[in-house]
């Protein structure tokens, strides 16, 4: 199955602190990890912020997202497209990017977002 981890997953993944329920699909090697640009993006501005819970060195997690066998989801006009159909549940532009970018993919986007997990995008919800 193919997973597309939305920012904070990412960022427990990087960290070593993932929920034993998102774990549970991120250590099961029959699984591909996908990141997206915009999840460095969010990292960027919210690390730019001065939010502590995206306190990160960017160059080392983007690298040992790579070294670790994740794969980059690059953004398509399809994907920015998708986010005008989504219903207006959440408000948060990045999120709603990678939702539109599991729908056009057929990914799952693996989520602790009660909000993301609203939507009827493929969502796994490890909340």
């Amino acid at each position: 199955m193919k997973l597309l981890l939305d920012t904070h997953i990412l960022l427990w993944s990087a960290e070593d602190k993932l929920p034993t329920s998102a774990a549970h699909y991120l250590l099961d090697e029959s699984n591909e990890l996908y990141f997206s640009p915009v999840n460095i993006w969010e990292i960027a501005i919210k690390n730019g912020l001065k939010r502590a819970d995206f306190n990160v060195e960017l160059y080392a997690l983007y690298s040992g997202l790579l070294n670790n066998g994740y794969e980059e989801l690059h953004i398509t006009s399809r994907h920015t497209l998708a986010v005008a159909d989504l219903p207006d549940i959440h408000k948060d532009p990045f999120d709603r990017v990678l939702i539109a970018q599991a729908m056009v993919e057929g990914m799952k986007l693996v989520t602790s977002d009660s909000r993301i997990a609203q939507y009827s995008a493929p969502v796994i919800f490890v909340g």
